[in-house]
């Protein structure tokens, strides 16, 4: 037996979460244990790097990191659902890899969510949850129960009893902006997780960007190769043609007044002499 000298209380705590580490380690080697295909961001994330059937995780507050463990086993194959999301969007979703032909969407199950739930875990391997209430501690026993039974998994929005682990995005940067302009190639977030008999530890992974993530991690040289030519400068507008001013109104031809000429005996009698 190896003895260890503890020289605080701190050092024993740590001293004690190592060999918890230890001997989950040892026994997860021991038992023959069906795991689940993982996306490689989470290689250093969860519990043996891998997704386990029969095992429930909990993502808080992030949507996208649920659609990023959702990726890799809907790529292969599986079928895959997601209750209680009503945002839930085939286009994010796609970005993602996720094959919206394998995947079953409930997003508005009401009270009866658990039901709902449990019987798409009998027949679905991989499941996506927001509980819309709280759950009993005897409720998430019987669910994990079914899960180990029907080597399935559950990644639900929010927290959860018993979960193997629990992650969330502490820090977020995107890819691609630069000074008020630019293309967004991705982003880039720092992931705390949490899980029993380990200790807690973080680790910055990359998502998909609003272009389907085809240029994830590219140099900016090819990115920008790829980019649609920038249309031609437009000329100038020309100016507005200024309305001609309107002509003045004619005026109207004013009759000459006309005197009447006196009769001729008003003549008689005068004398005309020439100049």
């Amino acid at each position: 037996m190896t003895a260890f000298a503890l020289s605080s209380p701190a050092a024993a705590d740590e001293k004690v979460r190592e060999l918890q580490a230890r001997i989950r380690e040892m026994q997860s080697t021991r038992l023959s244990t069906t795991t689940i295909a993982t996306s490689p961001l989470f290689a250093g994330l969860l519990p043996d790097g891998m997704m386990r059937a029969g095992a429930s995780y909990s993502v808080l507050g992030s949507t996208t990191l649920a659609m990023a463990m959702l990726s890799a086993p809907s790529a292969a194959g599986s079928w895959c659902a997601v209750v209680g999301v009503p945002e839930f969007g085939a286009q994010a979703a796609e970005a993602h890899g996720i094959d919206l032909e394998r995947l079953v969407l409930v997003p508005e199950p009401g009270d009866q969510w658990l039901p709902v739930t449990a019987a798409l875990v009998d027949v679905l391997p991989v499941v996506v949850l927001r509980p819309a209430g709280r759950i009993t501690e005897a409720d998430a026993g019987r669910l994990a129960a079914r899960l180990r039974k029907r080597e399935a998994a559950l990644i639900t929005l929010g927290d959860w009893p018993g979960c193997e682990a629990s992650l969330r995005i502490v820090r977020s940067e995107w890819e691609g902006i630069g000074a008020g302009h630019g293309i967004l190639r991705g982003r880039r977030v720092e992931v705390a997780v949490e899980s029993r008999g380990m200790r807690s530890r973080s680790r910055w992974v990359r998502l998909p960007g609003p272009d389907a993530g085809a240029r994830v991690g590219e140099p900016a040289q090819h990115a920008a190769s790829r980019r649609p030519p920038a249309p031609a400068p437009l000329a100038p507008a020309p100016e507005p043609a200024r309305p001609a001013a309107a002509a003045e109104p004619a005026r109207p031809a004013v009759a000459p007044r006309l005197s009447p000429v006196p009769p001729l005996e008003a003549f008689e009698g005068l004398e005309v002499r020439a100049g």
